[in-house]
């Protein structure tokens, strides 16, 4: 097929008609403005090869609503421009290809991608508009729980003492189960790696063939060594969640958040930003407090959980393995808060904002630490 055949037919004729009515499309719903951001697509045509296939491209500066297919720049592969829109008489503006068409033909070349959208959505202009001297905006916010949206004193005066007095009963009436079954088994696995470390509290499971009781006494007596001495281990946390799950379940247990938490994660949702939790809890453990907390279910303003299955939060790589998996572009895009000052060094030099929650019954933090501290979330 020709160029000139290739650019009358009916592959960029279609094309040029499509960007129009996307622009007016987005328009409507609110997601550019009157003439901010471009619509790119390529006109498909099976007898030209992909990356040979011309580009229409919508104008700069023509109210969207109002544009129609002769309005399009068509582009070469290269960038090159094969046809521009005639100008309009006054008052209409001239045409002018969008200072972005750049950014757009290596997003073709280097994606191979068939369309390509650059949106000025309204709230984001809104928002730039609201802080003008901003550089950026956070995409992500990850969220430490025991010290940040909840008291340590929760934790420690009501939850660890919960699954202790709880250990010995969950374990008996679960004990076939084959959740029970898989919790056993990571603690034994715990427990010989704590026996070769010479672990202080740490004393062998029995086997599986000395009976039922023989072997829920040495769990017991592991189990309650751990919670004492605050183990940040998964096997210990994942039967916590089990345990608390009865709690919860039954309204024995309430979760508990700091007044400003509730309020904050629905702000952050209606601007858009996402909010995820990375805790040493287990997953199931932190879904069961932020869904059963004493403001109603919390889970509907978080986007995802995180915890030691992530690896360690005193372990820069555990910050890295989160921002791979939440696709930002860049580490800093994503605001990690902690009131653990390890953690916030872990998370910063993973390439993380972190900053440090300062809240009563917290432990004190290094003079000189050099993060920025709250006390509550309304200063986000």
């Amino acid at each position: 097929m020709s160029s000139e055949a290739y650019l009358a037919g009916d592959a960029v004729r279609e094309a040029r008609e499509l960007v129009a009515e996307l622009c007016r499309h987005f328009y409507l719903q609110g997601w550019v403005t009157g003439t901010g951001g471009s619509i790119t697509v390529k006109a498909n045509d099976p007898a030209v090869p992909l990356v040979q296939q011309l580009i229409v491209m919508s104008p700069s500066g023509v109210q969207k609503e109002r544009m129609v297919a002769d309005d399009m720049y068509v582009m070469a592969a290269d960038g090159k421009i094969i046809s521009a829109p005639r100008a309009k008489p006054w008052p209409h503006k001239h045409p002018k290809c969008s200072d972005c068409a750049p950014l757009f033909m290596k997003s073709y070349l280097m994606r191979g991608a068939g369309a390509v959208i650059h949106s000025h959505g309204m709230e984001t202009c809104m928002a730039t508009m609201l802080v003008p001297r901003a550089k950026e905006f956070r995409h992500c916010v990850v969220l430490d729980i025991e010290g940040t949206t909840t008291p340590i004193s929760f934790v420690t005066d009501v939850m660890f003492p919960y699954a202790r007095d709880n250990v010995r009963k969950h374990l008996i009436s679960t004990y076939d189960a084959e959740e029970t079954k898989e919790d056993i088994e990571l603690l034994r696995v715990q427990v010989e790696e704590d026996l070769r470390n010479r672990v202080v509290g740490a004393v062998p499971v029995a086997p599986s063939d000395a009976g039922k009781e023989e072997v829920i006494n040495s769990l017991v007596t592991n189990v309650e060594s751990m919670i004492k001495a605050d183990r940040k281990i998964t096997s210990l946390k994942q039967l916590q969640g089990h345990i608390w799950r009865t709690g919860f379940e039954s309204k024995e247990l309430h979760g508990v958040v700091f007044e400003d938490v509730p309020e904050a994660l629905k702000d952050w949702q209606s601007h858009g930003v996402k909010v995820y939790i990375y805790s040493s809890g287990s997953r199931e453990a932190q879904r069961l407090l932020f869904g059963h907390s004493s403001y109603g279910d919390l889970r509907q303003y978080l986007c995802g959980f995180f915890d030691t299955t992530t690896g360690n939060k005193r372990e820069a790589r555990s910050y890295a393995e989160i921002s791979k998996s939440l696709g930002v572009d860049n580490p800093s895009q994503i605001l990690f808060i902690t009131d653990v000052f390890e953690e916030a060094v872990a998370a910063k030099s993973a390439g993380l904002e972190a900053v440090i929650s300062i809240r009563p019954g917290n432990a004190p933090l290094p003079e000189n630490h050099g993060f920025r501290t709250i006390s509550s979330f309304s200063e986000i």
